[in-house]
């Protein structure tokens, strides 16, 4: 059977940088960092004091207070993000068979906030077990997309993925295939994480995975520097409406860009650190070129993973010169967790709306906070350092990789008729 075409009719975003998609792209651009001290809890005892926390943020401007009492954080981001996006598609879903729309939704971790916290009050207590009745659907991953169905009415399909730090770009690739298999019309898709709490930031501390540079939060995300010590937790929403291009001209849908490919691989090498070599890097990029029916010589920028740790953004490019030979040199890469420091699950959504406009506005967001060259990273690479740089971006490769050695990659293009 053809395979349907697959467009980007509707983008929404909440993040350390903005909390509009216009706010968001406009602070990319611009090179503005994230990462501040923690407000969310007292960091006097914690190895690291600061992150890239969603800012001005009041979930009753998207519900209820009732409502939002009943949600976590992580929720409350999917939402609001979500809302933004359908707004801005001008989804008229009474004017729309809901049965053919759907939503496809990635977290890490989930309701990390609610379960620390009914768990430290039980082991706070006598031992009587008094637990919120909304603990476990406030908690679990797969309420985000349920809470988005529910309030639009919305009734295709509707689940979770989970793989880590890979976790929306690979919800984004099953929302995609589903809408070019001609399963749904139109798929809800993205992510959403807010793990910035004891729990969250202790626990990625005993792993010695977060920049400790608590002197300097602004510059501590520092993907490819030579000096860089880890990453800075983030947290927030992107959500993408991946719409049939039929349906979409059809209702007279802007489009962004279309969305022509998405590989998925695993490491198969160790539980946190990436393959030294890049292999599983290497073949996810391959898996999703050879699904959109492309070569390396097709792509012009690559919104890599970047997240600022001494192994991972090694191996990265060493992939990406594995596989792209000489293009490797023609192209554009940056990592803008470099300033909104690394959303986990969101991560792979938030860099698909970076990549998506960098593709409709001939522009690529900068890797900021470079000061060393790293000598194990080749100074020939174009890593966009510090400042934006304008150039025609036809196509942009997006990947996100994940604790388990989980490796998901997507690519959007240009559309044209």
């Amino acid at each position: 059977m053809a395979l349907k075409r697959v467009v980007v009719t509707g983008l929404g975003a909440l993040t350390p940088i903005g909390n509009t998609v216009p706010e968001f792209w406009n602070n990319l651009l611009n090179g503005v960092s994230g990462a501040n001290p923690i407000t969310h809890f007292d960091t006097t005892l914690f190895k690291t004091k600061f992150a890239c926390e969603v800012k001005n943020f009041d979930p009753e401007q998207f519900m209820d207070r009732k409502d939002a009492r009943k949600l976590d954080p992580f929720v409350h981001f999917a939402l609001a993000s979500t809302d933004e996006a359908v707004k801005d598609a001008a989804l008229d879903f009474e004017n729309l068979d809901t049965n053919r729309i759907g939503v496809i939704w990635g977290s890490g971790i989930g309701g990390l906030k609610t379960f620390s916290d009914e768990v430290t009050n039980f082991a706070g207590g006598d031992g009587t077990p008094r637990f919120n009745p909304f603990f476990i659907p406030k908690m679990i991953l797969d309420i985000a997309p349920g809470h988005i169905s529910i309030k639009y009415g919305l009734r295709g399909p509707n689940f979770s993925t989970v793989s880590a730090c890979a976790s929306s770009t690979n919800a984004l690739i099953d929302a995609f295939n589903y809408v070019r298999l001609g399963m749904a019309d139109i798929i809800i898709s993205g992510g959403s994480e807010a793990i910035i709490y004891e729990a969250g930031i202790g626990g990625f501390n005993a792993m010695h995975a977060l920049s400790t540079r608590n002197d300097d939060p602004k510059t501590a995300s520092r993907p490819f520097d030579k000096d860089r010590d880890g990453f800075v937790a983030g947290e927030g929403s992107g959500t993408l409406i991946l719409e049939e291009l039929d349906h979409a001209l059809a209702r007279g849908a802007k489009i962004y860009a279309e969305l022509v490919g998405g590989g998925m691989s695993a490491d198969a090498n160790h539980i946190t650190a990436p393959h030294p070599d890049g292999l599983g890097a290497k073949l996810v990029m391959t898996n999703a070129l050879r699904d959109a029916g492309m070569s390396t010589s097709d792509i012009d920028y690559i919104n890599v993973h970047g997240t600022s740790t001494p192994l991972g953004d090694i191996s990265e490019t060493r992939a990406i010169q594995s596989l792209f030979g000489e293009d490797a040199y023609r192209l554009n890469i940056s990592s803008t967790k470099s300033m909104t420091g690394h959303l986990l699950g969101a991560a792979g959504a938030v860099e698909a709306i970076a990549s998506v406009l960098s593709v409709q506005n001939d522009i690529i967001p900068p890797t900021i906070n470079h000061f060393t060259d790293d000598p194990e990273i080749d100074p020939k690479l174009n890593l966009t350092f510090n400042k934006a740089q304008k150039r025609e971006v036809r196509a942009a490769q997006s990947n996100t990789f994940g604790f388990g050695g989980h490796n998901a990659s997507v690519i959007f293009k240009k559309y044209q008729v």
